[in-house]
């Protein structure tokens, strides 16, 4: 038990936070789990499960819940699962490039002396 009255409130500060921290691990763990579950059930909403779980992680990394390098490893995870599902072929479907116009050749300078 702490003895001084400042060691009394660091203890009631720290349960407090670590209350607060709990919850925003749930929330991250939670939307991490929606995401994997839409990418692998293929669902159409697997990309806005996984905006939502980007916005959780960079929440939690800017409240140094967890750190900003584990946060950038789980976001990039999560995008390599989606890149391999089929649903990426149908979400970004990539578009013809446009032809490039042929560029015509100046006339000849006349050169005077």
């Amino acid at each position: 038990m702490p003895l001084t009255k400042s060691a009394k409130k660091a203890l009631r500060v720290d349960r407090a936070n670590r209350l607060i921290n709990d919850q925003t691990r749930n929330k991250v763990k939670s939307a991490l789990k929606a995401a994997r579950l839409a990418i692998a059930a293929g669902g159409k909403d697997a990309k806005t499960k996984i905006d939502a779980a980007y916005r959780e992680l960079d929440l939690a990394a800017k409240k140094n819940v967890i750190h900003k390098n584990k946060a950038s490893r789980l976001k990039s995870r999560l995008a390599k699962k989606l890149a391999k599902s089929e649903i990426a072929t149908v979400v970004e479907k990539k578009q013809p490039k446009a032809e490039k116009t042929k560029k015509e050749t100046p006339a000849k300078k006349l050169i005077t002396k």
